[in-house]
């Protein structure tokens, strides 16, 4: 006999007489998996339970494989204890213990995300994908959806309904699609080929057939498959689409979406191999491809297998397509849409934390807060701009938050700040302004009906159109990564100005007895190199088009690299941040025993709780991980926030500090007055 045995998403073809155990087979699967990865750990496992891969039948480990196996079996082993080490980058990892024997980990190269999409710094280079078991429903109704709710979605937070409305949509065009067929009229996708083919009728009997086969034929993506949570956006983000009513969709195969969704099963989706022309073509094929039982698909309950396979094993069905229902399900915006309103809320998080560790580092460097004046931005009033310097205000000194580092620097000779300080109000404030424009295109976008050709049940029409062209989300979300890399790029400077002694009166790179020490060197070449690697991931993708499809999609918006390349971007973001974070709390070393204001005290004391002061020299990429998960987790907003808020409560008045320098009054001139602050906009 010869059976397929997976282990933790690795297939191993295991010859045996068939006299042996079943837990026999467990064991010498486990020992050809760490002889295969050529590691230690084999004797610290223990085969929990052995299962067929169909059906997900648990066999008894005393039975003889003869007695419940056949030849060519199909077989999956789980363990009660799991230990890899990264074979890739050395990278050790003791996973959590399992508390359910079916529940497999996708396997290394499901996981890994190339640096196309943006591996979020500080996870490991083969991340565990974590699972939550949602009990709350989101209704979908096509029209509703926030980009909020879409992250989550993919967090496996919520689970997948559809209004009674917007089932009765779907139901209602679905009518409509099926009279037309059955009149044996001529309308393109439905009763003709595609593209190219758009005047090849095609015989009724053949329909089915049609859609099928264009399923197959443009499930043609390469490269590293989405991450689940991603494939989990993917999925719930077409779901809503299709909820619209306006796909022609069957509300049988829809609720076999969502049905899979609840399950979190979720086919195999390459990263590449999108134009973004008549929408993202090739990953939702392979979205369909999956849910139609063929090509690869994970579960949480099944691992990686056969599509096939993990709908069995959690109690489904492939579907089984219709008229129509092929190009209803693969036409339209829905991977670039979904990938940009992750990179949307991740710069979101890192501009505001921005603000935050600016205002540190201002501090440190004992620089004056005169430029986030009131009247400066008020003369200049853009949204923005207003916004960040009222943040800005909160966290530095100020009759609610004093700081000692401030009062010891009053009466210095500085005239000005440098601008990566004095310039942040007007810098981060347009960032600010371009996520708000990115989010309006965006929130249209995930609520739109983007398919080709648009049925219309209310009018009776069904009409040929261009709603899936993606140059919407592609032309923005290369504004994003153009907007928030500006982030960075004054954070680098930051850093620079904080390990320079010539900027920052303060021992070279931040390290004592420098020499035998190098402290931020190279933690700032790091962000050094980062920053001038967005400046070329900035260059729009969209300005880009190649003619596909021979001549028929003549204008492609190359959607999928606009948004793959904005994730990266933001990745980066994050990752420089993290560093000048660092960069001010080693900094606020040489500068005891003065205070900085209490909500910065709070940022010190949560990056300390991760990563301690340099005394000497120390392995860095740790602490820059862990700090660049503080700000992924948005923990240094959350940690301010509170005290912005006291401080728009208690202090309606404006602080102003005069120093002979940053200020000056003519003879001639009123006092200054104190200026009221309440009735700005407030901080987020």
């Amino acid at each position: 006999m010869k059976l397929s045995v997976r282990v933790r998403g690795d297939w191993f073809a295991v010859p045996c007489k068939g006299n042996e155990k079943v837990r026999w087979l467990g064991e010498e699967v486990l020992r050809r998996y760490y002889k295969n990865k050529g590691k230690g750990g084999y004797a610290e496992e223990k085969v929990y339970e052995v299962r067929k891969a169909k059906g997900g039948a648990i066999m008894d480990p005393d039975d003889s494989i003869k007695d419940v196996l056949d030849d060519s079996d199909f077989v999956t082993v789980a363990q009660n204890r799991l230990f890899r080490k990264s074979e890739t980058e050395g990278i050790q990892n003791q996973d959590k213990t399992e508390t359910k024997a079916n529940k497999q980990k996708p396997p290394p190269h499901e996981k890994k995300r190339t640096p196309d999409m943006g591996v979020r710094p500080g996870a490991q280079e083969d991340p565990q994908e974590s699972v939550e078991i949602a009990t709350e429903y989101i209704s979908l109704d096509g029209n509703s959806l926030s980009t909020d709710d879409l992250l989550r979605l993919g967090k496996g937070h919520y689970l997948i309904k559809l209004t009674v409305e917007a089932e009765q949509k779907v139901k209602k065009a679905r009518h409509l699609l099926e009279d037309i067929v059955n009149s044996n009229k001529v309308v393109y996708g439905i009763t003709t080929g595609f593209g190219k083919f758009a005047r090849t009728s095609i015989e009724k009997d053949k329909l089915v057939e049609l859609q099928e086969n264009l399923i197959r034929s443009h499930a043609a993506g390469v490269g590293p498959p989405l991450s689940p949570e991603r494939t989990r956006m993917l999925l719930a983000l077409r779901i809503n689409v299709l909820a619209k009513g306006h796909s022609g969709i069957s509300l049988h195969t829809l609720n076999k979406y969502i049905a899979a969704f609840n399950a979190s099963c979720l086919p195999w989706v390459p990263e590449k191999g999108t134009v973004g022309a008549s929408g993202d073509l090739a990953p939702l094929s392979h979205l369909a491809l999956g849910m139609m039982g063929e090509g690869k698909m994970w579960s949480p309950k099944s691992g990686w297998a056969d599509a096939k396979y993990v709908l069995e094993f959690n109690n489904l069905t492939p579907i089984k397509l219709g008229p129509k229902e092929g190009l209803a399900l693969i036409n339209g915006t829905q991977m670039i849409t979904a990938l940009g309103v992750e990179a949307l809320e991740r710069a979101e998080s890192i501009t505001r934390q921005a603000d935050v560790v600016a205002a540190l580092t201002l501090d440190v460097l004992k620089g004056t807060t005169r430029a986030f004046d009131s009247n400066i931005q008020n003369v200049r009033p853009h949204s923005g701009q207003i916004k960040v310097a009222r943040r800005l205000r909160s966290l530095l000194h100020s009759d609610t938050h004093p700081s000692e580092i401030s009062a010891s620097h009053r009466m210095c000779d500085r005239v000005q700040d440098a601008y990566t300080l004095r310039c942040c109000p007007q810098v981060h404030g347009v960032v600010n302004e371009t996520m708000e424009f990115v989010r309006g295109i965006l929130s249209v976008e995930i609520n739109s009906a983007t398919d080709n050709p648009m049925v219309f049940a209310e009018t009776g029409e069904i009409v040929s159109g261009g709603n899936f062209h993606g140059e919407y989300p592609s032309k923005a979300l290369d504004y994003l990564a153009i907007g928030v890399h500006e982030i960075c790029n004054m954070s680098e400077r930051r850093i620079e100005r904080l390990v320079n002694p010539a900027y920052s009166e303060l021992p070279a790179f931040l390290t004592p007895d420098g020499g035998l020490n190098s402290g931020f060197m190279i933690a700032h070449c790091t962000a050094a190199a980062l920053v001038s690697e967005n400046k070329v991931l900035c260059h729009p993708a969209s300005v880009d088009s190649l003619s596909t499809s021979a001549g028929t999609e003549d204008h492609v918006s190359m959607g999928g690299f606009s948004a793959r390349k904005c994730l990266r971007v933001v990745e980066h973001v994050e990752q420089v941040i993290a560093i000048e974070l660092l960069a001010a709390c080693q900094a606020k070393e040489f500068l005891r025993p003065l205070r900085t204001t209490a909500p910065l005290e709070e940022v010190y004391k949560l990056v300390r709780g991760v990563a301690s002061a340099w005394n000497k020299d120390r392995y860095m990429s740790p602490d820059i991980d862990a700090v660049t998960k503080l700000l992924q987790e948005e923990k240094i907003w959350k940690a301010v926030k509170p005290y912005m808020d006291n401080y728009h409560a208690q202090q309606d008045i404006e602080t102003r500090v005069f120093s002979p320098t940053a200020s000056y009054l003519t003879g001639t001139a009123p006092p200054p007055k104190r200026r009221k602050t309440n009735s700005m906009s407030r901080a987020r």
